[in-house]
């Protein structure tokens, strides 16, 4: 795989380089609430800038059905990506149409252009080949080089991810270089004990993680909606909490699994609960009580880990050298439910474990309780593409930048 430092000894001043970027960004509005994953593309774009490339970034934002959203625009990225590279960033309108072929030949050295959200074309996303194909044609048409630097899409057989590249000389940005780094800390030679502290709402998109770290971990830690599929697998009243009832026999066999390979499983031992869940835009007092794991009220909804298990997760990660964490450990959003998402993450920085905090909420949860950044061993861009590397999976951008 070459690496953007290759690419740059090579020279690419003059040169069109299309970025695949991830400016996925969550918004309020049009107001970027966590801009993480653009500062995170920010050094590769700028490097390249310095060295005279014109730079087209392209990213996906949301779910738009393949067709122009005014909701899922990526105007308000552009933007923030200028702000942090000083310099005002070109925005076309469109992804290959007129506006963005007008924006791209209007570039010079050194400057950088965005185009609208590639997720606007149904090409982008078709599980078909030609179209898929025909639509990384038109946007091989705006570039001379492709860097590949948006790694929570890596994930993905889109068009800009997999196709592009082979129609293009190619290279992996910074970005990719560190995350990949990072992710073979966590597979290969791993420094023990190893800890993976998994969480969010379902249970079923950690399955295949769990299998595969169930060869590597000495311990995982569970919490957040997940976390009472588990308890019903062990037979406990669970009352209105989120639950998988189709996932209790995965998570049976997970269990007994997990014994007979000498893996500790470490489950909640309290939780907070109320009657309704609690409303995220208003903050609104929930009235929260805490029980014990195994004295769920019928008419309650767990909604956060309790105050000894918040004890217990510190004191199991206290001593690992290796940590992987994926997903919160409550509604962390509304104040009365982010007490465990925070006791993880405090525990992780007063921890001298090799910590990765892997994407999505784990990342924005971060960053909205306030810790420093830089506390932690890594903060990933892709929860998705990091759980699919852990799981052992091809990933189809990693592969497409491969020579």
């Amino acid at each position: 795989m070459k690496t953007i430092d290759e690419l740059l000894a090579e020279g690419v001043a003059g040169k069109r380089v299309f970025v695949r970027a991830d400016l996925n960004v969550p918004l309020d509005g049009t107001t970027i609430t966590d801009d993480g994953r653009i500062r995170a593309v920010r050094p590769t774009v700028a490097r390249l800038a310095d060295a005279g490339a014109r730079v087209v970034v392209a990213s996906h934002l949301g779910r738009p059905k393949g067709a122009p959203d005014p909701a899922f625009s990526l105007a308000p990225a552009a933007a923030r990506l200028g702000e942090l590279l000083g310099n005002e960033v070109a925005f076309a309108t469109d992804t290959v149409g007129e506006s963005a072929r007008a924006t791209v030949a209007g570039l010079t050295d050194g400057q950088v252009a965005v185009i609208e959200n590639l997720r606007f074309n149904a090409g982008e996303t078709s599980k078909d080949d030609a179209e898929r194909g025909a639509f990384a044609d038109r946007l091989a048409e705006l570039a001379d080089v492709y860097v590949g630097d948006g790694f929570g899409a890596v994930h993905r057989k889109h068009a800009s991810v997999f196709d592009l590249p082979a129609r293009l000389p190619h290279a992996a940005g910074g970005l990719i270089a560190t995350e990949v780094g990072v992710l073979k800390k966590l597979t290969e030679d791993v420094a023990r004990p190893y800890a993976v502290v998994l969480g969010g709402a379902k249970v079923s998109d950690k399955l295949g993680v769990i299998d595969h770290l169930l060869e590597k971990a000495d311990r995982i830690l569970i919490g957040g909606g997940m976390a009472y599929t588990f308890l019903k697998a062990k037979g406990y009243e669970v009352g209105i909490s989120l639950l998988q009832e189709d996932q209790v026999p995965a998570v049976q066999g997970y269990l007994k699994r997990a014994e007979e390979l000498g893996v500790e499983f470490v489950l909640p031992v309290d939780v907070l609960v109320a009657g309704e869940f609690p409303d995220l835009k208003t903050k609104a007092p929930a009235n929260p009580t805490t029980v014990a794991a195994d004295a769920i009220p019928a008419d309650q909804e767990g909604l956060d880990i309790g105050p000894e298990t918040r004890k217990l997760y510190a004191a199991k990660l206290a001593d690992a050298a290796t940590v992987f964490w994926n997903g919160p450990m409550g509604v962390f959003e509304h104040p009365d439910y982010a007490e465990g998402t925070k006791a993880v993450a405090q525990a992780l920085v007063d921890s001298p474990a090799f910590s990765v905090v892997g994407g999505g909420d784990s990342a924005a949860a971060v960053r909205i309780l306030g810790f420093d950044e830089n506390a932690f061993g890594h903060i990933s861009t892709g929860g998705g593409a990091s759980l699919e590397y852990l799981e052992g999976k091809t990933l189809p951008g990693l592969a497409a930048l491969e020579d």
